[in-house]
Order: structure tokens, then sequence, then C-alpha cells
């Protein structure tokens, strides 16, 4: 018997000392990581069924009147601006990260509440890698929302304990039968076991997600504890909230190994500890135990979990910083003025974009051919616009404008499960903006080629109307367009910019700069013959226009002769 106790202590001893070494190497492999990893795009894989999951909190959070709407959201290409910025260690931090980007503010405290945090984790690196070392022990969950799921704990139905114990209570009588009669107690021991895991594992499939979140709560309490002996001036603040929250907590976190790993992908004790849980379902037990804590708790946990977001999701904002090199901070006039100064701005995800500015106090009508530039310079404005009002950072030199509320109306298409045509879709999009003029705050919005789903006469009639009524209200409206015939209609109420491109040796030339002033080149028929089309289609093309220029009508086509 000794030489059996004497094996299992070796091994005991083997494993707590394996572990120790693997901490400590996963720490030091960590830590290269982040350094590694700082400044870069993060390396992740997303799913429509994890975008859902982040917007959870922004969902249950949401503000109809003053956030980012999903049309503008997904106009824009938020959900790239995103990923490109999702440099963030925990779960808690990519869902706060998702929140804040749809929530423009309009003033000043928390804009710049968010750039002490930026600017403190930019200028110390020790401080950082502390924290993401932190908050990576927590990591990220596939697929659900923590937030949502920390919130529904309190619904989750009881269950009595005294089942697992009586489960427990067989197995040990099994094994104790083993000393009296050997072949019997082992084939009792084998049913019990088997019994066990049996139950073990229909009862961890009911409660797979809310076991999954009560894991990380545990380690989310680790990590408060750790930021707790975190002695830094500029986040006492933080750590007092913190503190003064994990209170409610105290007794959910005794006992609480045995249901989770200290580390997300846990470690070789925890191999052990599996087969444990298994037959004797101690982690079960643990959490009926801990479901009972929710009922009263939830405020605590959601300012934890809010104070921890926000930290982690400045943490990626410095880290965006870096990855752009050149942005500025954005300076802010009176809200109630529609007013917009922005010197060479750029598009955060192109890789070697041309830089623009413009200065306006009125609407913009913006002329061009396809692929001139038009529609990449609005969502450039746009984007930058809630970058401002979000994460206090712009890709610009220089950015002085109104707080606004931003909205667009571009990538639009036909909506078959509701069978609306493009011009339905169009004109309830054009539609949600109006019903938002003369709000307490300007709109800034933009629209790419008003009412193209129409027909040319309705289309300049109508869009000149809706244009008009940006331009007299408190809304500063970029609308891109190729009717000309609109930069005529509104020249006292739209400034008029352009994109132009050049046709050399048959080779299409665009330098993306804007211009001041309606677009003056006619190289749509031009580029027909670059791209291969027959010479009798470009000459027709072109002598049906001069026609149309001389006589303001347009000329019939003939019906060719057959011989």
């Amino acid at each position: 018997m000794e030489k059996y106790l004497i094996i299992i202590v070796v091994i005991l001893g083997f494993l707590i000392w394996k572990s120790k070494y693997d901490a400590k190497s996963r720490k030091e492999k960590l830590r290269y990581q982040l350094t590694k990893q700082w400044g870069t795009v993060p390396k992740q894989e997303y799913t429509s069924e994890k975008f859902y999951s982040l917007g959870a909190y922004y969902r249950l959070k949401k503000n109809d009147k003053t956030d980012v709407d999903d049309i503008t959201w997904n106009d824009i290409d938020m959900d790239e601006i995103f990923m490109l910025m999702n440099n963030t260690c925990s779960a808690m931090g990519e869902e706060y990260l998702y929140f804040i980007l749809h929530q423009l503010k309009y003033d000043e405290q928390d804009l710049l509440e968010r750039e002490h945090l930026i600017n403190f984790f930019s200028h110390n690196e020790e401080a950082r890698l502390k924290f993401q070392e932190i908050l990576s022990n927590m990591g990220k969950v596939r697929e659900i929302s923590v937030y949502e799921y920390m919130n529904r704990l309190k619904t989750v139905p009881k269950e009595d304990n005294m089942v697992h114990y009586l489960m427990i209570i067989s197995i040990l009588a099994a094994i104790s039968v083993i000393f009296f009669v050997p072949p019997l107690g082992l084939l009792l021991t084998i049913f019990a076991a088997l019994n066990n895991i049996v139950r073990y594992y229909k009862r961890k499939s009911e409660i797979e997600a809310y076991f999954t979140v009560v894991s990380y709560i545990i380690r989310m309490l680790d990590c408060v504890k750790e930021i707790e002996a975190c002695n830094y001036p500029e986040l006492s603040n933080y750590r007092e909230k913190l503190s003064k929250a994990k209170k409610s907590y105290a007794g959910f976190r005794k006992g609480a190994r045995v249901v989770a790993s200290k580390k997300p992908t846990g470690d070789l004790l925890d191999v052990g500890l599996d087969y444990l849980r298994m037959i004797f379902h101690f982690d079960l037990i643990k959490f009926n135990s801990m479901i009972c804590t929710f009922e009263n708790s939830n405020e605590d946990m959601n300012l934890m979990f809010e104070t921890i977001g926000l930290l982690d999701s400045m943490i990626a904002v410095a880290s965006f910083r870096v990855l752009m090199g050149e942005w500025c901070i954005p300076k802010f006039t009176d809200k109630s003025k529609k007013f917009l100064s922005v010197k060479e701005i750029y598009h955060p995800l192109l890789e070697n974009p041309v830089k623009n500015s413009i200065t306006q106090n009125q609407c913009v009508l913006i002329t061009g051919s396809n692929a001139s530039g038009k529609s990449t310079f609005i969502k450039t404005v746009a984007i930058n616009a809630i970058l401002a009002q979000t994460i206090h950072t712009v890709m610009a030199d220089d950015y002085f404008a109104s707080y606004f509320y931003v909205a667009s109306s571009m990538a639009l298409t036909d909506n078959l499960s509701n069978n609306e045509s493009y011009y339905i879709v169009e004109i309830k999009s054009l539609k949600r903006i109006l019903d938002r003029l003369n709000n307490e705050y300007p709109i800034l919005c933009f629209v790419d080629e008003v009412l193209r789903g129409t027909n040319t006469l309705e289309r300049i009639a109508a869009s000149s109307q809706i244009l008009y009524s940006f331009a007299a209200s408190n809304a500063l409206c970029f609308a891109a367009t190729h009717d000309i015939e609109l930069t005529h209609i509104l020249e006292e109420f739209y400034s008029n910019y352009h994109f132009q491109e050049q046709v050399v040796e048959q080779e299409i030339l665009f330098d993306y700069r804007l211009y001041e002033g309606r677009a003056v080149s006619k190289n749509a028929i031009k580029l027909l013959g670059i791209m291969g089309y027959s010479k009798e289609i470009i000459s027709k093309a072109e002598a049906l226009a001069s026609h149309f220029l001389e006589c303001g009508e347009w000329e019939k086509c003939e019906r060719s002769e057959v011989n």
C-alpha cells in the first residue's frame, strides 16, 4: 500500500511542478507574442455568428437616436475597421470595442477619459504589457456573448445537488467493496463511474454556454485581483471601481478551481482534474451553488465587465494608432453649428491612400467618372467622423468639426425577402435621414448616387428636392453624383467638387485628388475604346452626344440596312 501511495505522491508532485513550469513558459511566450503583435493587424477569424455575439452588448445598450445605425455601419464597412482595430485580449474588450464604435459621443467628457487611457498605455509599455498579460488570462470565447450570458445566469433552472451527492456516494461505496469482494467491487466501480460520466455529460450539455461563462467570470475575478495589485496612479479610479464591485463575489470565488482553470487554455493539472470532475461532479455541484450569486449581484458584475472592457479596448486603440502611423486628435466646435474642416484625411483600409483636404459649412456635391474616387472619399470622411466621436482618433493631419450625428445611404441592394425594389429600399434609406433633420445635433450625411434606382427625369427632379432639404436644415451632406444637372440646380446651396481622370495612350490614369468645381471631363465614351468596344459603337455614341449638346435633344437610332 505504501508503494502505491509513494507512486501517487510522486505523480502529483510531477504534475504540480510541470504545471508551474508550463505557467512560467506560457507567460514568457505570451509576453513575446504581445510585444510582436503590438501595432500590427490582429490575426483572428470571424464568422457571422461571431459578429452577432460581438454585437450583443451593443444591442442591449443601443440608443436609436444617437448611435451609428446598421445601414451606415454596413455602408462604410465598419466591420472591416473593427477587425483592423481589434487587438483586444479578452472577450469583454472586443465586445466593448464593438459597442463604442457604434456609440457616438457629443461632448468631451467621455472622449477625454478614453484619451487619458489611450495615452497612458501608449507611453507606458511595461504597464501595458502587464495589463495585456492579465487580460489574456481571461481570453476570448467563440460565438457566444459573455455579457449576454452573464446576464442570463440568474434565469438558469436550479438543480438539486442531492442527485450528485448520491452519485458520489455510489462510486465511493463501489470502491469500498473492492477491499472485500474485488471482482464484484471492480464491476460496481466501473458501472458507477460510467453512470456518473453519462449523467455528467448530459447535464453539461444542457448548461454548456452558461458553464463557459461561469468559468469566464471566475477568471475575470482573478483578473480583478491582479489589477488590484497594479499600483498605477493613473488607473487608481478603475482599480477602486473593480475592487468595490468584486466584494459581492467574495464567496463565489472560493473553491472555484474545481470549475475552471486559471488560464483559458488550461494546464496539465486540469487534465487530471477533468477525470475527477466527470466522476465526482465537483464542478457541477459548485456551479449550482454559484448560480444563486447572480440573483442579486448583476449590477456589480456589469460594472466589472464595462470597466475591464474599457481598459482592454483602449489598449487596442493605442495599438491601432501605432498601426496607422499618421493620425490626429480631433477638435470640436459648437454642437449647434454644421462645420467640418479636415486636412490630409485618408482611408484607414487603403495601403497607399491618397490624402485630401476640405473645409465646408455648407453641403457638398461631388462629381466625376466611375472609379475616380468619389465613393472612397465620402466613405473616408464618414469613417473618420465616427472614429473622431468614438475613439478620439482621426486618420488626418487635422480634424476640426461640429459634433455630428452620422448617417449614410450608399451601399444599398434590393430587399428580396420583403419584395422591395432597389428604388423602394433607397427612398426608405433617405427618408430615415430626412426624419432626423432639425434635431438637437447637426447631421453629417453621405449619399452615393441619390435615387439611382429610377429614370433620369424623375431622379433629377426628386433628387434636387431631397438634397435641397438637407441644405436647408442643419445637415452637412456629402453627395456623389453623375448628374451634372444637379450641380447647376443646387449651385446656391451646394459647393461643387470633383475627381478627374486622364486617358493617356489607351490607359486610364486616376490621381484620386479632390478638386474644386464640377467635373468637366467627358471620358466615358473614350473608356469604351480602352475596354475593347468596337469603333462603330464608339463613333455613333460620340455622334449622339455631340448632337444632344448642339440641339438639346436626342437623335433617334436608325435601323441599319440589311443586304
